[in-house]
């Protein structure tokens, strides 16, 4: 699902030819890889963008809503749900500001430690967030543009990566 007009020619892969032209063979295949993530980003946040802005929301709230709708309690301390999504407390505070001016969300104090804010997602929320996941699902998660086969090699092969990188502990 293209939102512009598609090239006549793959530019990453002629980016790849070129490096080994320049004499970077050895970073050619790296460069192409690292390029067509940070492409198929921008793809995908195009196609999730469109089906999320009816409902006024970002990629960033709607994950912190479905971290929310996946505890027990419906809350979280704010600084633990930063860790989870891997963002910025800034990031974190900002999106839990707009969820709770759209009547989403709400902080609240925690029960024994006064030090720390919960964010609670709200009934509202989940009705919304209910919504939003039936539409990305439709929409954007079920047709990711490879087959089925091919999602589940790239999710490992991106797995690798991250925990290559220390994302996370193995």
């Amino acid at each position: 699902m293209a939102l512009t007009k598609p090239l006549t020619f793959d530019p990453i892969e002629e980016a790849r030819r070129q490096w080994i032209e320049h004499g970077w063979g050895e970073a050619a295949d790296g460069m192409a890889v690292v390029t067509s993530v940070m492409r198929a980003q921008q793809i995908y946040l195009a196609r999730i963008d469109a089906v999320l802005r009816p409902f006024e929301l970002t990629f960033s709230r709607f994950e912190l809503l479905t971290l929310l709708s996946f505890t027990r309690a419906g809350a979280l301390p704010l600084s633990k749900a930063g860790a989870r999504l891997q963002v910025h407390p800034t990031s974190i505070t900002n999106s839990v500001d707009r969820l709770e001016a759209q009547g989403l969300v709400r902080r609240l104090p925690h029960v024994t430690d006064r030090r720390t804010t919960l964010v609670e997602i709200l009934p509202a929320g989940r009705h919304v967030l209910d919504q939003v996941t039936v539409a990305l699902n439709e929409q954007v998660f079920t047709t990711p543009g490879v087959s089925a086969t091919d999602a589940g090699k790239m999710f490992v092969l991106l797995r690798n990566l991250r925990a290559a990188e220390g994302d996370f502990e193995t």
